[in-house]
Order: structure tokens, then sequence, then C-alpha cells
């Protein structure tokens, strides 16, 4: 199979699909891998480690996505990149398509086979695909979040650890998945005085038996939320629901309640964000305000960090990539009902039940189509 990797061209995306040890590792499986010039600088990648590693270097986008049968991206495709896919062609790639009808009906007319990054499963009901950049977006949380908390930023100008005599800042976490957790621990690990709110009782208690004294946790109920909000210097929305639109957790009008310059860092925003007020940001222009409340909401965060999120995203990947470069999408997803779960769009038809429903698209079971 010939297994292209474009340029990435979201503003201020520097991760690559594909790393020179994929690339070797297809190589090596009899595959042709297409590297478009450039694409793995942002990440710390020449063309000529690619080259070492036996892919071939082509000139433009349109040359990758003409070549190639297999795509292999990192972000969603871009309105330009989505005109180049063709039907019968396989898309490999974070999607969020729930907060994004556009990306949707496009995928659908392109007659391509996508499979997203952020629906492939694991035996453990986990997103393999999904949680090394979770990790990265939890772990960079607090780090942006400080920022932005600084007074010349906007925010409250609260130092997260304090010094002795003076209290440090308060951080709520909303959900305790792999983005909560890894946010709390480096909240913490900065001094901040935080609290996880999560609705799932068992995932409170593995996180106090873990996390005991690191941070404190908490049920997450209205009144409950609503009694942290007030107090919070800084709220990190870190909630998911697989492949469907994130729950709207906090409203406008709670900003009134809260303190002013106080820090929102929405870490859901590829799926539509938990605030009310999110709206997508980039990396050149992060931070914006509302009601005197600061917002946080790059929508590719671990892009700020392209060579580690790139390695990491990759290691996750490459299993996945190589089995449907070995066997073809049709018997790779036969084969395997987690990496079939990341199927969301095939032949014009969606495939993905929290997409439709979200959308209002009609939708197909995916084992209907194998």
């Amino acid at each position: 199979m010939k297994i292209g990797c474009p340029t990435e061209i979201k503003p201020q995306e520097f991760r690559v699909g594909v790393t020179p040890n994929a690339a070797q590792e297809a190589v090596q499986h009899g595959h042709e891998v297409l590297i478009q010039s450039g694409a793995g600088i942002g990440a710390g990648f020449s063309d000529e480690d690619y080259t070492a590693a036996g892919a071939k270097i082509l000139g433009t986008a349109k040359e990758v996505f003409e070549a190639a049968d297999m795509i292999v991206k990192v972000k969603e495709p871009q309105a330009g990149e989505r005109k180049m896919l063709r039907e019968g062609q396989i898309l490999f790639t974070y999607l969020h398509l729930a907060p994004d009808p556009d990306q949707t009906h496009d995928l659908i007319a392109s007659g391509a086979t996508c499979i997203a990054y952020e629906t492939v499963t694991d035996r453990t009901g986990g997103l393999p695909l999904l949680a090394p950049m979770s990790e990265v977006a939890g772990r960079l949380a607090p780090q942006v979040g400080a920022y932005t908390l600084q007074k010349a930023n906007g925010g409250r100008g609260v130092l997260m650890g304090g010094v002795p005599g003076v209290g440090p800042a308060k951080v709520l976490v909303i959900g305790g998945g792999v983005v909560g957790v890894h946010a709390a621990r480096i909240a913490a690990g900065m001094g901040a005085d935080v609290t996880v709110l999560d609705r799932s009782l068992p995932r409170l208690r593995y996180l106090d038996d873990v996390f005991g004294g690191t941070f404190s946790t908490g049920y997450s109920s209205a009144g409950l939320l609503q009694e942290h909000l007030v107090q919070a210097d800084m709220v990190i929305g870190a909630v998911l629901i697989p492949g469907a639109a994130a729950p709207k957790l906090v409203t406008r009008a709670q900003f009134a309640d809260m303190k002013p310059g106080a820090v929102l860092v929405d870490v859901a925003i590829d799926q539509g964000g938990c605030f009310e007020t999110s709206k997508a940001t980039t990396h050149a222009d992060p931070i914006y305000e509302v009601d005197g409340i600061m917002h946080y909401c790059v929508a590719n965060m671990p892009g700020a960090v392209a060579r580690t999120s790139t390695i990491a995203l990759g290691n996750a990947t490459m299993p996945f990539m190589l089995a449907l470069a070995d066997k073809g999408w049709r018997k790779a997803c036969a084969e395997d009902a987690h990496l079939l779960a990341g199927l969301n769009v095939h032949a014009g038809q969606l495939t993905y039940k929290a997409v439709g429903e979200a959308l209002g698209i009609d939708w197909v079971h995916p084992e209907s189509l194998l």
C-alpha cells in the first residue's frame, strides 16, 4: 500500500502524522511511504531522516493525496485537503466530527473511508490513540493556565504555588479521566490547591487511592461545581464523551459569581468545548476575555510541544496504521472490533452514532459494512 503523509496546514500545527520510525516499519512491511517535503520539520524531523528510513519525498500535498492509498495525518483535514480526498482512499487521523458539520458533510461526499483516532478503543474501554495527546494536553493545561493567570495576560495575577504567607492558586479540574489526572498532577506539583470533580464513584475511589493527599476529589453535582467555581482561580475543563459533543458545564451566567480574572482552560474544545463561551483559538492568539473571565481554548494544544507529541502519537498509531496497510481497512476492522470503532465515515455514509445524533445525520452500523 502507498501511505501518504502531508504537511499539517492548520494554523500553528507543528506535528506530523508519520515519524521516521513509523515510516521505516511500514517500508519493512513492504509498503511505500510518501512524505511531503518539510512535513516533519516542526517536530524536528528532516527530509533526510525520512529518506534514510526508506520513505520517498514529494513536493506538494496534492502529489501526496493523488498517489497515496491511505493518508495519515494528525489534525482533521482542512477544507482544501478534503477536496483532495477521493473515493476508496483511507484517511487515518483525528476527526472530531461532532461539532463540525462542514467537515462531516465533506468527508461523506468524498467517498473516502475515514477512521478517527479519537474513537478507536481498547480492551479496557479506553481510547488508546487519544490517550497520548490527552496526557500531553492535561500536562500543558496548568502550564498555559498559569501563563494566562498572570496579570499582564489579563488574569488575576496569582502565582500557582503562592509564597510563604500567601496562599496558592485554587485550581478546579472538571473530569477525572486521562486529561484531568495529568492536569491535576501537574497543577499540584506547581504548588496549587487542586480539586478534581467527576461523576464516577469508582473513578473517584481510584484517584483517592492512588493520589490521596496530592489533590482533593469531589462528586460532580451542580451545587458542588458552583461552590468551587466561586473559589477558583483556574478551571480546567477535562470532560469527554467519546466521539460526541462535550457537555456545557459552565454557563456565562455563572461568571458573575467568579473571581474577576479567573482563567478557564478548555481542553475539550476539539469536541466543541465544555464552557458555554468557549470558542477555538490558536497558539498565535490563544487568550480572550468574556465578562472578566479569561479563556484559553487552543484546539491543538499538544502542537505546542510538537516533538514530544509527535513521537507519543506515532508510538500509539503505528500498529493500527500497519494493520490497515497490511490487511486493508475491511479485513483489519473485521479482525479488530476496537479499530472498527474508529470508523466514522465510509463510501458516503456516516458510521458513528454519536456524530449522527449530534448533527442530525442518518448513520449506519459499521458492522453492516463488513
